[in-house]
């Protein structure tokens, strides 16, 4: 496999961090990780800082480089990693639509609107009541389109992925979401949501974390049944894979415990939360090619998928 994609992982948020773990994901070919740069509880400036933080370590480093273009990342020099951001939440923006521009300068191709939540953009997958996205979100899905970055479904409500899909002009994705037919979650997604996001041309990124996957299961063979369901309901062009591996495991641990109004049961009943390490996850090519996997499909869940929808938004 020449290219591998991770479309969310997690460093420490905070500008002492370090990106030497990132490296983890390193291989004889080359990998493309999108990091985190904040979620709810962080401001413009909190990003804005993360953001310059990382980019200088990252340009120090040298097996790490920024992603500049969708089209450098297939020809990057093997045992490469290349790096964009993402953000989990729109409160970064700080409620103001032209600091959108300002953080893709920086990096940021991908957005959730929403973490778990409602906000001002929408409602979150642990809101009982599914709100879906306000005129305010709607407005962001546009501005999103029109200035290159990814609409992320996941952590939204279900109505608030269905808005984004009906709206957007772009492919939406869901970066890191499982199904909700494999494994009963509210994170997971519906059938319905992946079916839209599909037809937007997006791409539905399963993920490492062991509560999503199962009863904090994060194992090929738990990934590879929410691959082989996504795979079979929405096709082989619509499939990928976002380890959603968190360096920062300690920190998210104590934020869980720190902001119980951020997350609720079904993040707690099955103990300490478990991540995929980038080292299994590097071998899953291989487990799905023992399984009989085409190397063509191999190929699109590891890499292709994601790098098409970079290439038609970026």
């Amino acid at each position: 496999m020449s290219l591998l994609w991770d479309q969310h992982a997690c460093l420490p948020l905070h500008c002492a961090a370090s990106v030497e773990p990132v490296t983890r994901f390193a291989h004889p070919g080359s990998t493309f990780v999108s990091i985190n740069a904040g979620y709810s509880p962080h401001t413009f400036a909190d990003t804005t800082r993360l953001l310059h933080h990382y980019r200088g370590a990252i340009t120090a480093h040298p097996r790490l480089t920024l992603a500049e273009t969708a089209r450098q990342l297939p020809g990057t020099p093997p045992g490469t990693v290349t790096i964009a951001f993402d953000l989990e939440d729109a409160a970064p923006l700080d409620a103001d639509l032209d600091n959108l521009p300002r953080l893709a300068t920086l990096g940021v191709r991908a957005l959730a609107p929403t973490y778990n939540h409602a906000n001002l953009a929408g409602g979150g997958c642990l809101d009982t009541d599914n709100p879906g996205l306000t005129r305010w979100g709607r407005d962001l899905i546009a501005r999103m389109n029109a200035t290159g970055v990814v609409p992320d479904g996941s952590h939204g409500s279900a109505r608030t992925g269905l808005d984004m899909c009906e709206i957007s002009t772009r492919p939406v994705v869901y970066s890191h979401s499982c199904l909700r037919s494999v494994w009963e979650h509210p994170r997971n997604i519906t059938d319905d949501q992946a079916r839209a996001c599909a037809e937007t041309g997006g791409v539905v990124g399963i993920t490492g974390v062991g509560i999503f996957l199962g009863p904090n299961t994060p194992t090929l063979e738990a990934m590879t049944r929410h691959l082989e369901y996504a795979v079979e309901l929405i096709g082989i062009d619509h499939v990928g894979v976002s380890t959603d591996h968190s360096f920062d495991a300690a920190d998210f641990l104590t934020e869980i415990a720190r902001n119980p109004h951020l997350f609720d049961e079904s993040y707690t009943r099955w103990g300490p939360l478990t991540w995929m390490p980038p080292e299994t996850f590097l071998t899953l090519g291989d487990h799905l090619a023992r399984r009989g996997w085409a190397a063509a499909d191999i190929e699109a869940v590891l890499s292709a998928n994601f790098l098409r929808v970079a290439r038609a938004t970026w």
